[in-house]
């Protein structure tokens, strides 16, 4: 995926200036930066999230596998299943935990139950929580706690096989450990997946991501290794940021 000198605006209030930068294939790249900085802004745009927001217009381009997908002739619904997300706070359908499962394959046509049971299990293990929930795929989702939650929410998100997940502060709303299950979660996921993740955390992008971009006043202010990005940075504003003389 490769963002090229993209631009954004919500009315007259423009939230992301001339950003790019690439996003590698099954590799971790983390978005940092301080509140209201356009990280999540920017993550929406890689799915076409803020095409639900008005007045906002967009200038520049965004590609997926070489193809434009802000082009006029691009299909939105194809592209939310080909890249998925994870929202900040858990957002489980007020159903099953198998229901949340199934509910987007069946909308994609899949219907034989054999098969919506192997996707089913399937989902529910690379999502980490098939040992804890196996015996209750009846039970409501929203009996699960927060934590198991989000993973059911990750879940949900690979019962359509995405190519890439990106997740919008996963673990902002959780706990140390269900944090630690979610990070270990992501760093499992990029063997298939290509991850991009929001945090406000930045020990979380040190300890997971292999790529990380520093965001302010909407500009990808620098982009790189996250190793460089938090051992060396380029730019002092970066330096500031990291070391916490800033936001």
């Amino acid at each position: 995926m490769e963002v090229e000198d993209f631009n954004l605006w919500y009315g007259d209030k423009q939230a992301l200036i001339d950003v790019n930068m690439p996003v590698a294939k099954n590799k971790i790249t983390a978005l940092i930066g301080p509140s209201g900085c356009g990280k999540s802004t920017l993550l929406r745009c890689m799915n076409r999230m803020n095409d639900l927001v008005d007045n906002c217009k967009i200038e520049g381009k965004m590609t997926f596998r070489g193809e434009d997908i802000y082009d006029k002739t691009a299909d939105v619904m194809a592209l939310r299943k080909r890249i998925g997300m994870i929202f900040q706070k858990p957002n489980p359908f007020p159903m099953s935990i198998r229901d949340n499962i199934t509910y987007g394959p069946k909308i994609h046509g899949i219907s034989k139950q054999s098969e919506l049971d192997e996707i089913v299990e399937q989902s529910l293990v690379q999502a980490a929580l098939w040992d804890e929930v196996k015996d209750r795929l009846g039970e409501s989702a929203l009996s699960l706690s927060g934590g198991q939650q989000q993973r059911l929410c990750i879940a949900r998100t690979l019962s359509i096989h995405p190519e890439v997940i990106l997740m919008d502060e996963p673990t902002s709303a959780l706990d140390p450990i269900a944090t630690a299950k979610i990070e270990d979660l992501a760093v499992e996921l990029q063997k298939d997946y290509t991850v991009v993740i929001v945090t406000h955390n930045m020990q979380q992008a040190a300890r997971i991501s292999d790529y990380t971009g520093f965001m302010y006043l909407g500009k990808m202010v620098e982009f790189g290794v996250t190793e460089t990005i938090f051992s060396s940075p380029s730019e002092e504003l970066t330096e500031r940021y990291i070391t916490g003389r800033f936001g």
